[in-house]
């Protein structure tokens, strides 16, 4: 009865089974460890914030580069303000408003972006007060560069002068003569007249769109998995169906034991030959 499993072409099927199923468990369970290391990384996120507001600051060269570890850390930085801008577009307590954002120019040349505040309405600089003078100590939380297009940093460029859409090394160097932190620091206790920015949790530690993502790529490749395990089932059974109704004589079968489809018609293929006789009729008188 399963005899059709050794021929050719089921072993081809067999084989294309006990690869895919392996594969569609092994990419299901590496999803899922994508979405486990991003909750993780989220609670981490969470701790590390918890942590960050009760430790004390360190020096800015002892947390430089920005990663997930020291994304958020308190930080200090002396020098003196430099070149003002404003970036426009952020949101706080679901109100729109914009960033005041001062260059620190630090002894070793480089300058630190410091946002020293949000300010509610549309980027105009009569509303951002004017930065301290002479030296100054600031500190803040630290963090990495933003890349526009993500976490609301707007992409679209032509702003006026003055204004920046991004606060990254990328897009101050070309508004500033000097070089600059690839970071920068939000105030902990902003500037008379303006709210203080919360730092932003580290890129890719939250439990956004790609986080789920990856919990539904689990599933549909778990999906896969048991709809091969169910087509190679439904095929058996399907070969086993044919081979029962060959066996009554009920379709043809080709020399490998395969069904080929052909009806029957119960005589065993024996067909009457058909009767070409003609009859003539004598003529009458």
């Amino acid at each position: 009865m399963y005899r059709f499993l050794l021929t050719p072409r089921w072993w081809g099927i067999n084989v294309f089974v006990l690869l895919a199923i392996p594969f569609c468990i092994f990419m299901g369970s590496w999803q899922l460890s994508r979405f486990e290391d991003r909750v993780q990384d989220h609670r981490d996120a969470g701790e590390q914030a918890t942590a960050a507001k009760t430790d004390p600051a360190r020096p800015l060269a002892e947390l430089l580069p920005v990663d997930k570890k020291t994304s958020g850390k308190q930080t200090t930085a002396t020098g003196r303000y430099g070149k003002q801008l404003l970036v426009p577009g952020r949101e706080l307590d679901d109100k729109r408003g914009f960033y005041v954002l001062t260059l620190l120019r630090t002894d070793d040349g480089r300058a630190l972006p410091v946002v020293r505040g949000w300010l509610p309405g549309a980027a105009d600089p009569s509303k951002a007060p004017a930065a301290p003078t002479g030296e100054v100590t600031v500190t803040g939380a630290l963090q990495a560069s933003e890349t526009p297009g993500s976490n609301g940093v707007p992409a679209a460029g032509g702003l006026p002068a003055g204004q920046t859409g991004a606060i990254s090394s990328a897009a101050l160097v070309n508004l500033v003569p000097y070089d600059v932190y690839d970071a920068w620091v939000t105030l902990a206790k902003a500037d008379a007249g303006m709210k203080a920015v919360p730092a932003a949790a580290p890129a890719d530690t939250g439990l956004d769109l790609k986080a789920f993502q990856n919990l539904g790529y689990t599933g549909e490749w778990f999906v896969f998995a048991g709809f091969v395990v169910f087509m190679w089932f439904r095929l058996i059974r399907r070969e086993v169906e044919f081979a029962q109704d060959a066996e009554l004589g009920l379709v043809e079968s080709d020399n490998e034991g395969t069904p080929s489809g052909r009806e029957s018609d119960g005589d065993d293929g024996d067909t009457a030959p058909a009767d070409n006789t003609k009859v003539s009729a004598s003529p009458t008188a």
